[in-house]
C-alpha cells in the first residue's frame, strides 16, 4: 500500500515555523524515500511556497527575538537592582537560543524543497482551470466565502485529478490547516466542507488538518525514532560559553603577543625607556621604544594572567597549537558577530 499525499500551502509553510517540527519531515522524507509516501505536488503549491518562504522566515526568526527585546528594555527601566543582572543575564542566554535555533527554520525549508525536487510536479492543466472557473461561479467550496479561492480551488482539482487516477492498493489524503475554505463551518472542522464531503470516504481517500495524526496512523515507529533523534542532537553552546571561551583565548593570545615584546627586549630590537625619552623620540624612534610605567603595568597584567588561568595555560605553543588557538578565537568571534580573522587583543 503506498500514502498518496497531497499537502496544502500553508501545512508546508506552517512546518517551518517551529523546530518541533523538524521530526515530521525527517519521517516524511524517510517515508517518501522508502516509497510508502508519494507526494501529489501541485506546481501551484510550488510556486506558493517559494513567493511566501522568505516573509514566514524572517517572521519566525524575527518575533521571539523582537519579544525578547522588549522584556529587556522593561527590566531595564522598571525593575529592582537586586537580581536585575542575573535576570538580563538569563534573557540573553534564550535570546541567543533562539538565533541559533532559527537554523532550523532554514533546515526545514531544505528539507521541504528537497521533498518538492524529488516529487514531480503537477501542472495547472486547462481542464483543472477551468473546473476551478466552474466552482467560482457556483460560488461552491473553497468560493463559499465569497472570496477569491482560485488557488485552493486549482489544488483541490488536482487531487480529484490523483484520485480519478488512482490504483487498487492506494490510499490517498488530502492534507490542510485552512479549515475556513476546506472543512465544515460551525461543527468539527476535521470535517471536510459539505460541498467537498463526496471526495473523502474515510478510508481510501482521506481528509486531514493534522498531518502528523495523519502519519502516526502509517508510520508511528518511524516518527517516535526521528523525534529521538532530534531531541538527541547536539545542543548549541550557550552564550555564557560562548563569551567565557573567547575570553580566555583573547587572554592567551595577549600573552603570547606579551611575550613577543619581552623577546625583543631581551634581544635588544626594542628598549624600555622613561616617558620622557619616549617624548623625545621621532616617531618612527618610537616603535622600538617601551614605556617603562607600560612596560611595569603589562607585566603585572601577565601575571594576574598567570594567576587566573595558570602557566600550564599560557604556553609556549608549538605553530600547531597557536593556529589552533587563533583560528578557535577567530570562529567564537564571528559567532558573536565580528568578521572573520578579528584577532585584536
Amino acid at each position: 500500500m503506498t500514502l498518496k499525499l497531497l499537502i496544502d500551502t500553508c501545512v508546508w509553510l506552517d512546518l517551518t515555523k517551529d523546530p518541533r517540527h523538524l521530526p515530521l519531515l525527517d519521517a516524511l522524507s524517510a517515508m517518501s524515500e522508502a516509497d510508502e509516501v508519494v507526494l501529489v505536488v501541485p506546481q501551484i503549491v510550488i510556486d506558493e511556497f517559494a513567493r511566501n518562504r522568505d516573509r514566514v522566515m524572517a517572521a519566525s526568526r524575527a518575533s521571539l527575538s523582537s519579544h525578547f527585546k522588549r522584556v529587556r528594555e522593561a527590566i531595564m527601566q522598571f525593575a529592582p537592582e537586586d537580581g536585575r543582572e542575573a535576570t538580563i543575564r538569563q534573557l540573553n542566554e534564550v535570546d541567543h537560543r533562539v538565533a541559533t535555533g532559527g537554523e532550523a527554520v532554514n533546515e526545514a525549508v531544505d528539507l521541504i524543497e528537497k521533498l518538492f525536487a524529488d516529487s514531480q510536479p503537477v501542472p495547472v492543466s486547462d481542464s483543472i482551470k477551468l473546473r476551478a472557473a466552474d466552482r467560482a461561479i457556483a460560488k461552491i467550496a473553497p468560493f463559499h466565502r465569497q472570496m477569491n479561492g482560485m488557488g485552493d480551488a486549482i489544488i483541490i482539482e488536482t487531487y480529484i485529478d490523483a484520485l480519478a487516477a488512482r490504483q487498487s492498493d492506494d490510499v490517498f489524503a488530502f492534507v490542510t490547516h485552512n479549515i475556513h475554505d476546506f472543512s465544515r463551518q460551525g461543527a468539527d472542522t476535521r470535517l471536510p466542507h459539505p460541498d467537498l464531503e463526496a471526495l473523502f470516504d474515510g478510508v481510501r481517500s482521506r481528509y486531514s488538518t493534522n498531518l502528523s495524526t495523519l502519519l502516526s496512523e502509517f508510520a508511528s515507529e518511524l516518527i517516535e525514532e526521528t523525534r529521538f533523534e532530534r531531541e538527541y542532537s547536539q545542543a548549541p553552546r550557550q552564550l555564557s560559553e560562548l563569551l567565557e571561551a573567547e575570553q580566555k583565548l583573547t587572554t592567551q593570545v595577549w600573552y603570547n603577543r606579551k611575550w613577543n615584546i619581552i623577546a625583543n627586549v631581551e634581544d635588544g630590537e626594542e628598549r624600555v625607556v622613561a616617558k620622557e625619552e619616549w617624548d623625545r623620540a621621532a616617531p618612527e624612534e618610537r616603535r622600538k621604544l617601551v614605556v617603562d610605567s607600560i612596560w611595569e603595568g603589562m607585566l603585572a597584567a601577565m601575571r594576574s594572567a598567570e594567576e587566573e588561568l595558570g602557566a600550564e595555560a599560557l604556553g609556549p605553543w608549538t605553530d600547531f597549537e597557536w593556529g589552533m588557538i587563533n583560528g578557535k578565537l577567530s570562529a567564537i568571534r564571528w559567532m558573536l558577530g565580528d568578521e572573520w580573522d578579528m584577532l585584536d587583543t
